[in-house]
């Protein structure tokens, strides 16, 4: 008795339609992805030699001394008022204080030129962590800078 062994048919993987389902799973997933816009602070340095900046009449302004003693001004407070600890979790507790509207206002650190970096940069990232967008640097123009007409 002979028995006859079946043809064996080839397997082929048709690699094209893989690649096309995976090319849509891969525009699937960038177009779903969102990005964490919490590392990003997006801030506008004034030129200290430039014309003088237009100076809104309400605006938060947060003034480091050389020590970073943090001094804070909001909105129509007459006078700058001095944080009574000097930490971050004070200085987020006091911005997050501001109503909504207070945040859309320009929020502006004055910091001296000898004010450690580290209080600057806490300043900016607690202000952008409690919501501000429009942050910007005080600065003061060069006393070099003065224009000779030559």
């Amino acid at each position: 008795m002979r028995f006859q062994r079946k043809r064996r048919e080839r397997v082929d993987i048709t690699l094209i339609s893989m690649i096309d389902v995976l090319f849509v799973l891969l525009l699937f997933f960038m177009v779903s992805t969102t990005f964490n816009r919490h590392t990003e602070v997006k801030i506008k340095l004034p030129e200290a030699n430039g014309e003088e900046v237009e100076k809104n009449a309400k605006s938060v302004n947060v003034t480091i001394d050389a020590k970073g003693v943090y001094f804070l001004l909001a909105g129509n407070e007459g006078q700058s008022r001095r944080l009574p600890d000097q930490n971050r979790e004070t200085l987020t507790r006091e911005l997050s204080r501001l109503s909504p509207e207070e945040k859309d206002l320009p929020f502006i650190i004055s910091a001296d030129a000898k004010s450690p970096h580290q209080f600057v940069m806490t300043v900016l990232d607690v202000a952008g962590q409690v919501g501000f967008n429009h942050i910007t640097f005080a600065t003061q123009e060069s006393e070099g800078s003065e224009d000779t007409g030559e």
